[in-house]
């Protein structure tokens, strides 16, 4: 949970090599993403393989925070034919 409960995204550090964050960084981009929402994406499917039902309840949680956030923003962007392929 964020340190903060009104700030329900946030920006978290971790160690990784460099050459492996850049070259994670190029993969990522050829296929049409980007590392963060590889990273979150990832995030969720492992949470719900290997979450407990406290875990798969607050991911269902998050996930009704970003649709609500979303629906007051616009939605979420479209993706371009590129993303889609």
């Amino acid at each position: 949970m964020a340190a903060d409960d009104k700030d329900h995204t946030f920006t978290t550090k971790f160690r990784i090599p460099r050459r492996l964050w850049d070259a994670y960084g190029t993969a990522a981009q050829r296929q049409g993403t980007d590392r963060s929402a590889d990273l979150v994406d990832h995030a969720r499917a492992y949470v719900r393989e290997h979450g407990n039902d406290h875990e798969r309840a607050e991911l269902a949680a998050a996930e009704e925070e970003l649709a609500a956030r979303r629906a007051r923003k616009g939605g979420r962007p479209a993706k371009t034919k590129e993303e889609s392929a």
